[in-house]
């Protein structure tokens, strides 16, 4: 594992620059309180007076993430639903969907009935959430703010509606009792044939994509549009969902308090996320002037 560039921050001297970042957004390029500081907003506009490109590669879904589009200079792409779209920011529309057909959905939650009882489902779709009765309300009572309420119908009713205009571009499984990683590995053991399974949460929330759709493949077809090689991107992750990006993209930094799955495939370490972590590490990887050195976590929190 190698820290971030010089623990003290000092620019790459090794090679061409990144032609294209790409960051993940909660617990990466956001702050504490969702998002992004002003060093932070000024470091990425800088790269994009520069012309290198930063796409926002996150598993939101895109209506949390009309606040944010300003912080790309409200243009360019994003990778939204774990890969499951492309956005044009610009356009405020779907590029790109790659859906889970209606019956691999049904299929996926009749395995997941049977494999993990009490596990209820809901869908990204294009156009907003839609799930079965029992997803709503969250066990919380609570409900985003960011959210319309969402289509409310039997499972089977939304699998049959996903094969219309308004595609699943992410299944969302949920259970009450379980532990995170133990229902990640659950759901991956009954469906990860059908699906890509993945998990982001903190609680016991799996996301599934379509067969073969992750971040990393999304961005990749991506690139070969732009011309942009792996090689030359430099990508930020801190959650499992992280992984494929990460071990993609030629340079690669897990956050300080980034899940160890993904300290154990990234290249880099990039300082805390409420502390500016990608701001820093990016300002070292152009040389941008003025910025101070990005921080070295294993100094503070010792080597994991």
């Amino acid at each position: 594992m190698t820290h971030a560039e010089g623990a003290g921050g000092a620019p790459r001297t090794d090679g061409p620059l990144p032609r294209l970042v790409a960051t993940d957004l909660d617990g990466t390029l956001l702050g504490a309180d969702g998002r992004v500081s002003d060093r932070t907003r000024a470091v990425l506009l800088e790269l994009d007076a520069r012309g290198v490109p930063v796409v926002f590669v996150t598993g939101r879904p895109i209506r949390w993430m009309e606040d944010l589009w300003a912080d790309v200079g409200g243009h360019g792409l994003a990778v939204c639903s774990n890969g499951g779209i492309v956005y044009d920011v610009a356009a405020r529309a779907v590029r790109t969907a790659r859906p889970v057909p209606g019956a691999v959905l049904l299929e996926v939650a009749d395995r997941l009935r049977a494999a993990v009882p009490g596990t209820v489902l809901a869908l990204e779709t294009t156009e907003g959430l839609a799930c079965e009765p029992a997803w709503a309300p969250r066990p919380s009572g609570a409900r985003d703010a960011r959210d319309a309420e969402p289509l409310v119908a039997p499972f089977p009713e939304l699998a049959e509606r996903s094969d219309g205009p308004a595609p699943c571009v992410k299944l969302l499984a949920r259970h009450p009792t379980r532990t995170p990683e133990v229902y990640w590995g659950e759901v991956e053991e009954a469906v990860g044939d059908l699906v890509t399974v993945t998990w982001s949460s903190t609680g016991a929330l799996v996301e599934m994509s379509a067969a073969g759709v992750t971040k990393a493949s999304t961005l990749a077809l991506l690139c070969d549009e732009l011309g942009v090689a792996p090689a030359e991107v430099v990508a930020f992750g801190d959650m499992p969902n992280d992984i494929p990006l990460l071990s993609w993209a030629g340079t690669s930094y897990a956050m300080a308090d980034a899940h160890p799955a993904l300290v154990a495939v990234a290249g880099h370490r990039a300082g805390p996320h409420d502390a500016d972590g990608v701001a820093a590490a990016l300002a070292a990887v152009f040389g941008l002037a003025g910025w101070p050195a990005a921080e070295d976590p294993d100094e503070e929190e010792g080597a994991r």
